[in-house]
């Protein structure tokens, strides 16, 4: 661990005793968490080691192509994000190199004059960088497709289909939401595992227009988190979560933090996620929380412009 903190220029090598987890290795693993939307605590659990190994991988340090498991990395990362400028969907920029990077990587390569073997090597990451070089900043194709799902299907009316998950003890909450969202939409699914990986398999097996997670912390106080990377933010999950954190700050909880992470169900899931944190005291009641979800959950759900 420490010698990928060290190569990512995280850690300093002269301040600390190789194969002891000492303070400057506590500070140097926090620092890499927040860089990567994750919960900074300082603990190097099994999604702190799979982001060091992922952090590891650069762009041109390996072939990248089809395999199962899917390969993961910052250099996949780096390849969805220049195809979304280019205009080519690869769908959610996760760092997974999936079915529909491979087809947008080929559709690429078609269009480049290169060979379409769906395989990113040299001479497909030089023509990606001539490319890319000459595009814009904006949020590239994948955000826009995103908008313009949810727009359409905010023009139907009752039928999203929402999944709410529930993660620890607040079981009271997420079924008060589930019952109370099925007097509006026709489809509303609960998911309660500790699993993220169970509930992101769930919600896009469901083919959810969105998810919703409850969960509790020990910490003081409350946040809600939406899918957000280096090269790409969810503009239905940024939207959800501040809908959601004005409602409940209306009813008394005081401030929310909104922000983005890369929490594995957020990452996971194909469709605007958001992640309600509920720290000590959650007070108003339940049914309260539950009538200020649910209120957030509807006002965004109009039909808005793409661009909004």
């Amino acid at each position: 661990m420490q010698q990928r903190l060290h190569a990512l220029g995280t850690l300093d090598d002269s301040l600390v005793e190789q194969g002891y987890f000492c303070e400057f290795t506590h500070t140097a693993l926090r620092e890499f968490q927040a860089n990567r939307g994750l919960p900074q605590d300082g603990v190097c659990d099994r999604n702190a080691w799979d982001a060091l190994i992922e952090a590891s991988w650069l762009s041109g340090a390996r072939l990248l192509y089809l395999t199962s498991p899917h390969l993961r990395g910052d250099d996949v990362m780096a390849l969805q994000t220049n195809l979304a400028l280019l205009g080519f969907d690869c769908g959610r920029i996760d760092g997974i190199l999936g079915p529909n990077t491979v087809h947008s990587l080929t559709d690429f390569q078609q269009n480049y004059g290169l060979v379409a073997d769906g395989i990113c090597g040299a001479e497909t990451l030089q023509a990606l960088s001539r490319m890319s070089s000459q595009t814009g900043t904006g949020p590239g194709i994948v955000s826009v497709r995103e908008s313009e799902k949810l727009y359409n299907a905010a023009k139907v009316g009752n039928s999203l289909k929402i999944v709410v998950g529930c993660f620890g003890d607040l079981q009271s909450v997420s079924r008060g939401l589930t019952r109370r969202l099925r007097e509006q939409y026709d489809d509303v699914m609960t998911v309660e595992e500790s699993d993220p990986t169970l509930h992101a398999t769930s919600a896009n097996s469901f083919q959810a227009d969105v998810y919703v997670g409850i969960a509790a912390s020990t910490a003081q106080h409350h946040d809600i988190v939406f899918y957000e990377t280096e090269g790409f933010s969810s503009p239905g999950g940024r939207r959800l979560a501040e809908a959601i954190a004005a409602q409940l700050e209306a009813v008394g909880f005081g401030q929310f933090a909104v922000k983005g992470m890369r929490l594995p169900i957020l990452r996971a899931t194909r469709m605007p996620a958001v992640l309600c944190i509920f720290g000590q005291g959650l007070q108003p009641g339940f049914d309260t929380v539950v009538s200020a979800l649910s209120a957030g959950i509807a006002g965004w759900f109009a039909p808005q412009s793409p661009s909004e």
